[in-house]
């Protein structure tokens, strides 16, 4: 097990990591999630032992990894540049901590095949760098890095580099390859579909601290803080007054602030005698998401914006009404 205990890393007066506790478990993958600047970079590089530590401990097995250098920690890094030597070929580029770890020439050349094998890539061996697509050029950088089989695999946002078709393509082979391989693995990334496909729990950081953490259903239905439902692309962030009062009327949901997911609306013929929280505003904008609709709904009264999904379509300018589902609405930490 990895355990991360007061992680504290400052540059100068700005603090990047802030008290980071953090475990993951044999075989477990945990994705840092968050957006640019809040630490998740960091995090890894101090846990690899690139980004000397100004307090806290990280340790493997109960093992202080303190002052024991990046190549004796037996953990695999990829990063999203995946830096492949240009002037070696794929298995030489594969073989690479291998050789660092003095494996003989038959053992490294079973083994680069195997790792070949894994991510897709058999009958590679003797293809050049330059010849490589994008995608291959990532699948042979993380096979370089599952080489040595590490006991820790840290992917430092693999596939931020591709286009969004190839890396919605290779974020499945990813998770379908982590689960067969068994390895233990810390995967930061700004995508929230990349993390929750991938892990089996999701740790969001804000300003260097870990704002949520837990299973993906579970950050998603349940955020906890207005930054991280926003971050996660929960726009509807509402204080709900005493006896519900909101901008619009009423909603069925304890006084606080409090997040409506977007698919908590369905249409309703008309407020008049429907039951539960009803919402009526213009709709002042549509955007085609292929399976539905997404609208932003200026209510009436209260002049509030929110996002709606719905399957049905609809025009800018109609007035819609919609009942609002209680058990998609989750109270925040104020």
């Amino acid at each position: 097990m990895l355990t991360v205990s007061g992680l504290t890393v400052a540059f100068g007066r700005v603090t990047a990591l802030d008290r980071i506790d953090l475990e993951v478990a044999t075989g477990e993958v945990v994705a840092i999630l968050g957006p640019s600047g809040c630490g998740k970079s960091t995090l890894l590089r101090s846990v690899a032992g690139l980004q000397p530590l100004d307090a806290g401990e990280v340790r493997w097995d109960g093992e202080d990894l303190a002052g024991l250098p990046v190549h004796r920690r037996d953990f695999g890094l990829m990063f999203q540049e995946h830096a492949l030597f240009s002037h070696r070929d794929v298995a030489a580029n594969v073989a690479f901590g291998l050789r660092m770890q003095k494996m003989d020439a038959p053992g490294r050349r079973r083994r680069v095949r195997e790792v070949l094998g894994l991510v897709g890539l058999a009958g590679f061996e003797e293809r050049e760098i330059a010849t490589l697509s994008g995608g291959e050029a990532q699948r042979v950088a993380l096979a370089r890095s599952l080489a040595p089989e590490p006991r820790l695999l840290m992917l430092d946002e693999p596939l931020g580099s591709l286009d969004r078709p190839r890396r919605d393509e290779l974020t499945e082979e990813l998770r379908t390859l982590l689960r067969r391989v068994g390895v233990t693995v810390l995967h930061v990334t700004h995508d929230h579909d990349e993390a929750f496909a991938v892990a089996d729990r999701v740790a969001v950081m804000q300003s260097g601290r870990i704002a949520r953490i837990g299973a993906p259903a579970d950050i998603w239905h349940d955020p906890r803080h207005a930054g991280v439902a926003r971050f996660l692309g929960h726009p509807n962030v509402v204080t709900v007054g005493d006896d519900g009062a909101v901008p619009w009327g009423r909603l069925a949901a304890p006084a606080g602030p409090a997040v409506l997911r977007a698919d908590a609306f369905r249409r309703a013929g008309s407020p008049a005698g429907e039951d539960g929280s009803v919402v009526t505003g213009v709709v002042a904008d549509v955007r085609f998401r292929g399976d539905r609709f997404e609208l932003t709904l200026r209510t009436d009264p209260g002049d509030f914006e929110l996002l709606v999904r719905d399957p049905h379509p609809a025009a800018a300018a109609d007035r819609l009404s919609y009942i609002i589902d209680p058990t998609r609405i989750a109270s925040l930490d104020s």
